[in-house]
């Protein structure tokens, strides 16, 4: 599938850019896989794909304990969308495949 590989992915945040790598897989409409970043890696959760479009979320605790939701889409080796961080709102994302 379109969405299945490694990725590189730039968020824009309140406190600056930060990178993460994303590994992901499309099975029948369920995403699954792992983000990672600064060190740290952790499964991806309630994962959704239907064809170029994705959604995910995903539990960090540094910089503090969020729970992280995307939505984006793939267009060949680039993704991009939206990263939602409850009460801090949407901010964006982009990356490319690794």
């Amino acid at each position: 599938m379109a969405v299945d590989g490694n990725w590189n992915i730039t968020m824009s945040t309140p406190m600056g850019e930060r990178n993460a790598t994303l590994t992901l897989k499309n099975s029948g409409g369920t995403l699954t896989g792992s983000q990672g970043a600064d060190g740290q890696s952790t499964e991806i959760f309630d994962g959704t794909a239907n064809g170029d479009d994705l959604a995910w979320k995903v539990s960090i605790t540094n910089p503090m304990p969020l729970t992280l939701e995307f939505t984006g889409k793939v267009s060949g080796d680039t993704i991009s969308g939206e990263m939602g961080i409850g009460p801090m709102g949407s901010f964006p994302f982009r990356g490319t495949r690794a």
